[in-house]
């Protein structure tokens, strides 16, 4: 993809990877739009990064997605990158009484809502590349967050299965996979131990610079080209009693 002068729609693009996508590619001389639930994080980012352009948006919901879709049709049709960051962890387990509750909310966020936007945006004229953020635990799950890697492991094998029909129509679709960031996914505190953001972001977009679509890092890249033998003993190693 080209990195310079886009307008790209980046969901979930006020904390943690998003907003490091955002500074990114507003440094890459683009114009970046970000929607996320809380309207405070929002401004936050614009008091820092004034020329970001937010919109309010709970993507878990049907109508929401919908309107967001509609919103940008009307006021900003120049859209050409759309990028499916936002997401939810849940540390729980299936035996938690409201396991299910909390699953369904984290599949609305992470599977419903890419398929949703996805298949919206596409009526876009301008529309010349989807980014999807997946994550290394769609290779080697985690049960602390079983319902998470599951969504995950569904993102990437769609990527998958839909790029070379997306290709087939002009427009190219990266899959970003990250390993454990130092961010607040799943609560604060929880990823204090991992490589900071920043790095990530100068790693992938190094990536897209050779010309790459499937973008990987740190320990994450080795987890996407691991054989059946190893995935057994990377899923025992990770999933150790602490």
């Amino acid at each position: 993809m080209n990195l310079s002068n886009n307008t790209i729609l980046i969901t979930g693009g006020a904390s943690g990877i998003g907003l490091g996508l955002t500074e990114r590619f507003l440094q890459e001389n683009n114009t970046v739009i970000i929607c996320g639930r809380r309207e405070t994080a929002l401004q936050e980012v614009v008091k820092k990064h004034p020329a970001v352009i937010t919109k309010v948006c709970d993507l878990s919901m049907v109508a929401e997605r919908e309107a967001l879709f509609q919103w940008i049709a009307e006021e900003h049709p120049e859209v050409n990158v759309l990028v499916n960051n936002a997401g939810i962890q849940q540390w729980m387990s299936i035996t938690d009484d409201d396991f299910f509750e909390r699953a369904h909310k984290e599949i609305a966020i992470n599977v419903e809502a890419p398929i949703h936007l996805i298949s919206l945006f596409l009526k876009l004229k301008s529309l010349t590349t989807i980014m999807n953020v997946t994550s290394a635990l769609a290779f080697v799950p985690l049960t602390k967050v079983a319902d998470y890697s599951a969504t995950k492991a569904f993102a990437h094998s769609f990527t998958i299965a839909i790029r070379p029909l997306l290709e087939a129509r002009n427009i190219e679709l990266v899959e970003i996979i990250p390993p454990a960031l130092n961010t607040d996914l799943g609560g604060k505190g929880l990823h204090d131990y991992a490589q900071p953001v920043s790095d990530f972001i100068a790693a992938i977009f190094e990536q897209l610079k050779a010309g790459k679509n499937t973008l990987t890092f740190g320990y994450g890249e080795a987890l996407t080209k691991i054989g059946f033998d190893e995935l057994q003993q990377a899923f025992a190693r990770m999933n150790m009693p602490r």
